[in-house]
Formats: structure tokens, sequence, C-alpha cells
């Protein structure tokens, strides 16, 4: 019978062959220490580690990713805030390029009047009111003979004006002009004139006076009636009134005037109220249904420079202003440099904005 210790050598070691445990002998003690074998990985084991890491991989790279799409929209958003400060300067520069054409416009329409005025006054029977070319005669001089029609005169305003210094409201007076029967030199239809520029308290007194002389009209024509019905001898000489076309008997004048159309009021004009008798601005054709005349009636304004001194008013309109302008040549000139001007201030800003934001980076 041999020794233990050969005989736990010789278990260890069929224990070794059958794979179960490993036996590390020392030299210097005679035991035995027994270790465990190192684990093997299944198949499955290994492709949950692989798709763990990859998954771990792949969260890495996609934080990598959002950070780089906000670096890009951040650096987009940057580029548009810096377009947008040269934005004003496109738009004032934009507006100083607008009065340059605008300030040709205004000196081929001043240029145009002037044209026409210097021409030769036409007569007012050899114009035609119905003709469907009439504006093409707008700013031709004219002059013309017939009666004035006081009654159905329109006051259009108020309109001021400045005399000697003080400014005074008042009001445009627009008469028809009516003809003369038997007078070959007469105008041959009716046709408003704007007589020139009143003061109130000329306009007051007139339609006073105008009023005073219907009252007295309207009685001396009673008291003829009245005389004729009690006259029966004279019933049968008697001729019927011809009430259309009539005008009162006044002394003839001698118009010249420029042909004008309808004025093209502003949004702060208020509504013509032809039923109150309130004319805010030039219309023609209202003007005329108003006067009794055809819508068509031919519109002048008086330009004649010889003035009654014992009888100011109406002043006629200066023929200069016809060739004047709110807003002149010079005054679009002036609008242009200030634009430009503008426009190189806030570019400049808008240059000096961007340095100073490359500087802080």
């Amino acid at each position: 019978m041999g020794s233990p210790p050969s005989s736990i050598s010789r278990a260890l070691a069929s224990e070794l062959r059958r794979g179960g445990v490993a036996a590390v002998s020392s030299p210097r003690c005679q035991h035995s220490v027994l270790r465990a074998p190192a684990p093997s990985l299944s198949p499955s084991s290994s492709r949950f580690f692989t798709s763990s890491a990859a998954a771990s991989s792949a969260a890495g790279g996609g934080g990598g990713g959002s950070s780089s799409q906000a670096q890009v929209g951040k650096e987009n958003g940057s580029r548009w805030s810096n377009w947008l400060l040269f934005v004003p300067g496109a738009i004032t520069f934009g507006l100083g390029t607008w009065q340059i054409f605008r300030r040709q416009d205004k000196i081929n329409m001043l240029e145009y009047r002037q044209k026409r005025l210097d021409m030769e006054p036409m007569k007012l029977e050899n114009v035609s009111p119905t003709n469907k070319d009439l504006h093409s005669l707008e700013f031709r001089r004219v002059f013309g003979k017939g009666v004035f029609y006081d009654k159905k005169s329109i006051y259009v305003g108020p309109r001021s004006r400045s005399i000697s210094g003080v400014t005074e409201n008042g009001y445009y007076l627009i008469t028809p002009l009516m003809p003369i029967s038997d007078d070959p030199e007469s105008v041959k239809f009716p046709v408003l004139v704007n007589r020139g520029w009143v003061p109130r308290s000329w306009r007051d007194k007139f339609l006073e006076t105008l009023d005073d002389a219907g009252k007295a009209t309207d009685a001396s024509e009673t008291s003829v009636q009245k005389s004729e019905e009690k006259s029966w001898w004279k019933l049968w000489s008697k001729k019927p009134k011809d009430v259309e076309g009539h005008v009162p008997t006044v002394a003839p004048v001698e118009v010249l005037g420029v042909i004008r159309g309808s004025e093209k009021p502003s949004i702060f004009v208020p509504a013509n109220d032809p039923a109150s008798s309130q004319w805010f601005y030039v219309d023609t054709a209202a003007i005329a249904h108003a006067s009794g005349l055809p819508a068509d009636t031919l519109y002048i304004e008086d330009i004649n420079e010889i003035v009654n001194p014992s009888n100011p008013y109406p002043v006629p309109k200066d023929v200069n202003t016809l060739i004047r302008s709110s807003v002149m040549p010079q005054d679009h000139l002036n609008y242009t440099l200030t634009w430009y001007s503008l426009s190189a201030a806030v570019t400049f800003m808008a240059f000096k904005r961007l340095q100073q934001k490359k500087s802080r980076r």
C-alpha cells in the first residue's frame, strides 16, 4: 500500500483526465490547489455583447451628429441676421432711385404743359364738348364771348390765399358761360368757367345780392302776370315762355382761359355734397349736372390778367401756377440725395456691426 500523498496525486490526475479541475503542484508543500476552469462564451452570448457594443458606438455617433446639426443651424441663422443688416440700406437706396424716375416724370409733365400753353389760343366755338379726345386738349388756351349765368354759380372750397402776407380763406367761383343769341362771335354751347378766387365775405355778400335780385324779379313777374290776366284782350298776343335755356339779360363778357379737367382729391378731402351745395373739389360732371348742363360740358380756368381795380374779385388764376407743382423737380432731387445719404449711412453701420461680430469670435 502506497503512501497517502501518492494516492492523492493519482486521484487528481484522474480528475484532470476527466476535465473536472486543474491541479497545481507545489514542490514545497504536499497539497494541491483546485482552480475552476475559465467559462466559455456561447454563440448567443457573443451576439449579445456585439450588439451592445454596436449600440453604444451608435449612441456616441448620434450625439456627435446632433451637435453638428445644431452648429450648422446656428451658422445659417447668423448668416441670415447678417443679411438683414443690409435691408434698410437696400430699401433707402431703392427709394432714392425711385425719386430719380419721379423727377424725370415731373420734368416731362411740366414741359408738356408749357408747350401747350405756348400754342395759339383756340376759339371756344371751334371746340366740341362731345369730342372723345377732349383730354388731349387740356392746357390749351381758349377764348370766347358769352354771358355769365350768376344764379347757377357754384363755390368750391374753402381755398386759402395769401394776400399781403395774410392768409385768408375763400372759394373758387365757377359760373356757366351761356351763349348770346344772334351773336356770331358768341360761344355755341354752355361752358363752365372757373372765374377765380373770392374771399368768404365777398361770397356772402354776392349771395345776398342774388337773393334780393331774385325776389325783385319774382315780384315783377307776378305783377306783370296779374296785369295780363286783367287785360283779357291781350291774352291772344301772349307768347309761351322758354324756360329751358333762359338766361338773364346781362352785359356780355370775353373770357380767356385754359381747358382743364376734374381735380383728383386726396384721401383727406371730404366728398362733395351737391344736395347742400358743398363742393370741396372740382368734379366737372357733377358740377355740370348741378347747374343743369350736360355731363360733358367743357370746363376752363380764367387766366385773364386784366383786373378791374374797382372790382378786384374774383381773382383769376395765375397762368404760372399751371406750370408749377407742389413737388418740383428740385424737390425730387433733394429727396434723392436724402435717401442715398441714409442708404450709405445704414450700410456703413451694417459693415461696422459685422466687423464687431468677427472680432468677438
